[in-house]
């Protein structure tokens, strides 16, 4: 049922105008002066307003600017008296889309009404047309278009406008973040906080406090009370990303708040509710830790209700073109070049590589490849990849530091100098599987502490 809004100061005009529209089955609401009017349209956003030209306080002139002002797609019909003409004709060049003269006729009226209500209803479906494919043009700028791609958009927009939990799988550097955001903004919630949480970079003791928040005094240090960010994220959605690093006792506080939708800060007596929507990523294989029971099973249940895989850039070549120029595009607006692209040999380069860290390696390659380039387009030589080192000399370097490692001659602090990042990602990796991906004895066995060894598996890529 289509809202309209009635001003005019005169009552028994107010009462026409709401029985006519009444009769045709239109909501309508009536207010005397143009301050109610303005307080009515900032509450609600009505269909159509009919606006008296003649008004105490403001008179319509105003008022019709105010409106526009609020919201300029808003559809005004003018109200005058035969003598104010020409103010009405008027007001059609400051917004108004049409007048009508008292006395007027009833049918001319609901005529004049549903021309308006047209117009106003196509231009709110060319405004979300315009705002869905600007989106869609945006995300094809930063993810690609390919067909794996396109699979992936209409997962998303299948999901979005529910409130089922997700959880995105993929490699380091696949875009996990940028379809949980996605999710978010095509969801009820977009105009809620979308808070993203990394759980590898929040240390094991302060995983209760951070998620959960506290009250002040409740341990040393806490000098004030802080929110936690299940309360931040309170009416939207919290993503937390690389959820497998979540120790099993937070996976329990988490499931709780989940499942009550409430929850208690460190430190105090009082029940706060929150309703949040949950999106995870992880690069590892939840269902494969609910087996080894590193992974609570009844939380991998109540998050898996939906769940999106992203593919590897290497198996999808065909989006690096796109991808590659819009953050040449992204590269020259923050270092202020005017590169033109890449020469052939240059995009062959880029297409024959494997991209072991993905859309993010692609990136930061790209960002490098512009800060070195002084000619007009992006030589080959330009194109620095991490692993652009002799295999053979990576292999000998990593079983000889393997070796000093597992032998405990050496520690990883103290031999880093001597290796490359392939060389070092491989080390960490092979710790990491020898020890069933237990970080804390990983970190013990390289000789770093664990917010050290969180660092390192953020920065290399370490899936």
């Amino acid at each position: 049922m289509e809202y309209i809004l009635v001003v005019d100061d005169n009552e028994n005009m107010q009462f026409i105008l709401s029985n006519i529209l009444q009769e045709k089955g239109y909501e309508v609401e009536c207010v005397g002066n143009g301050l109610d009017a303005l307080k009515k349209v900032k509450n609600r956003i009505p269909d159509l307003v009919l606006l008296d030209i003649r008004l105490p306080g403001k008179n319509g002139m105003e008022v019709l600017k105010l409106l526009k002002e609020i919201n300029e797609d808003i559809i005004v019909i003018m109200i005058t008296a035969y003598g104010d003409v020409k103010s009405a004709v008027k007001t059609i060049k400051d917004g108004a889309y049409d007048y009508i003269t008292k006395p007027f006729d009833n049918e001319e009226l609901i005529h004049t009404v549903k021309r308006a209500l047209k117009t106003y209803k196509l231009n709110k479906e060319v405004k979300i047309l315009r705002e869905k494919l600007h989106e869609q043009s945006e995300l094809h700028k930063v993810m690609g278009n390919s067909p794996e791609i396109k699979k992936i958009i209409k997962q998303v927009e299948l999901v979005a406008p529910t409130n089922i939990s997700v959880i995105i799988q993929g490699k380091s550097g696949t875009g996990k973040e940028v379809i949980a955001n996605m999710i978010h903004r095509k969801s009820k919630r977009a105009d809620n906080p979308f808070i993203a949480v990394d759980c590898g970079a929040i240390p094991e003791t302060l995983v209760e406090s951070e998620l959960l928040g506290y009250e002040k005094g409740a341990f040393t240090g806490a000098d004030t009370h802080k929110k936690g960010e299940f309360e931040l994220a309170d009416s939207g959605t919290l993503f937390l990303d690389e959820i497998s690093n979540l120790p099993l006792a937070a996976q329990a506080k988490l499931l709780r708040v989940i499942q009550e939708r409430k929850l208690r800060r460190i430190g105090g007596n009082k029940t706060i509710d929150v309703d949040i929507r949950i999106i995870v990523a992880t690069n590892l294989n939840l269902l494969d830790m609910v087996r080894e029971g590193s992974f609570r099973e009844d939380l991998f249940h109540r998050l898996s209700e939906f769940k999106i895989t992203l593919p590897l850039l290497q198996e999808r070549k065909n989006d690096l073109p796109i991808l590659a120029a819009e953050f040449l595009r992204e590269a020259n607006e923050e270092l202020n070049k005017d590169i033109k692209g890449f020469t052939t040999e240059a995009l062959r380069r880029l297409l024959e590589y494997d991209w072991p860290g993905n859309i993010r390696e692609l990136k930061h390659t790209i960002r490098r490849a512009v800060l070195l380039c002084e000619t007009e387009l992006i030589l080959p030589e330009f194109l620095k990849f991490e692993t652009n080192t002799n295999p053979a000399d990576n292999l000998n370097n990593f079983e000889e530091s393997m070796q000093k490692i597992n032998a405990g001659d050496s520690t990883l602090s103290e031999i880093i100098s001597e290796l490359n990042n392939d060389t070092e990602k491989k080390i960490i990796t092979q710790v990491l599987e020898d020890v069933k991906y237990n970080k804390s004895k990983a970190a013990k066995i390289l000789g770093i502490d664990r917010n050290t060894l969180y660092a390192k598996i953020k920065n290399l890529d370490i899936d």
